[in-house]
């Protein structure tokens, strides 16, 4: 039996201070005020744009310590954003997969014992080559992409086996300039813009003609926040969303910086997480995601390079 979408009064954000994180909170606390929006933590300090309503440090890992947290401030909603990410995770796969695969089934028993709503998003990640193919499949090539896959089912299965309402969107690259690169593949297209206007030049880890879905982050916190205003009784799929907006090569990002900034060179110089971006497709079809909820995105690689060097040349005057 379907359950009607519930309103979201008291929200808990985990992973608040990165990149998704921190303008999510923001964007929520507009919507319910301040004190109703708790951005959570584990030991990164709290960006200033945060510092208006509460911000706390806990462990999704420890079950105690986080039942603690939602029973104190009585939560409804969990935006569960807290993970370890791709290039990170390749570092250490098994912490990558301690928090991101055992965080998460505390997040979902926690969830299923107090009736809340989730969201917990997937990545691009997800996919991966078959090598006899060469079609796109899930077929992840990094432990983070592993996790992410195993926690798409998890969700899935929660959401059959207990009636959660849980709901989850595969970010393709997601680019913001009011926080830096967190350790994904994508942070050059997120680094190429700072060190465009700080240096005018750019060493890029992968090659000139390496393409990969891309998002501007407004785009997708209101693809997230559109996805969880959603009717349960429209959606066909639930933590699997693909979500698409533009798609373009490293070369063609840099090209759009040089328009806009006189004398801007970028090198390229591929490392090892070339492999990675190679993995992963060149572009995600999101038609399900508009026929369900209406996605429909506000940015292409154009007005997001007008936008970003705008609002980047001011945060770096400033600090």
């Amino acid at each position: 039996m379907l359950m009607p979408t519930k309103e979201q009064k008291r929200v808990l954000i985990t992973g608040a201070a990165g990149q998704i994180g921190t303008e999510l909170t923001i964007a929520l606390r507009e919507r319910l005020g301040n004190e109703n929006v708790i951005g959570m933590g584990h030991r990164t300090k709290a960006p200033k744009e945060l510092e208006k309503g509460p911000f706390i440090y806990g462990n999704i890992n420890d079950l105690e310590n986080y039942e603690k947290i939602i029973d104190e401030y009585e939560i409804d909603t969990v935006y569960h954003l807290a993970a370890i990410l791709s290039v990170t995770g390749e570092k250490n796969p098994q912490l990558c997969y301690d928090v991101n695969l055992n965080g998460l089934y505390n997040i979902l028993e926690v969830a299923r014992k107090r009736e809340q709503r989730l969201f917990c998003p997937s990545s691009i990640a997800v996919f991966g080559n078959d090598e006899e193919t060469g079609e796109v499949v899930l077929k992840p090539t990094t432990m983070y992409g592993v996790t992410k896959v195993a926690g798409e089912l998890l969700c899935d299965y929660y959401y059959r086996k207990y009636a959660v309402d849980v709901r989850g969107i595969r970010y393709p690259g997601l680019i913001s300039w009011k926080t830096e690169p967190g350790g994904g593949t994508t942070d050059y297209a997120v680094a190429i813009y700072y060190e465009a206007i700080r240096n005018k030049k750019y060493e890029c880890f992968v090659r000139a003609d390496t393409r990969l879905p891309m998002m501007y982050m407004s785009d997708a916190i209101k693809g997230t926040l559109d996805l969880m205003d959603a009717p349960l009784e429209n959606l066909n799929q639930h933590s699997d969303y693909n979500l698409s907006s533009m798609s373009f090569t490293a070369n063609e990002l840099a090209k759009s910086i040089a328009k806009r900034i006189d004398g801007f060179e970028c090198t390229y110089v591929p490392d090892n997480r070339q492999e990675i971006a190679d993995s992963w497709p060149d572009e995600i079809d999101d038609s399900t995601s508009r026929n369900d909820w209406g996605w429909k995105p506000a940015y292409d690689l154009e007005r997001m390079t007008e936008d970003m060097l705008g609002n980047l040349e001011i945060k770096l005057k400033e600090e």
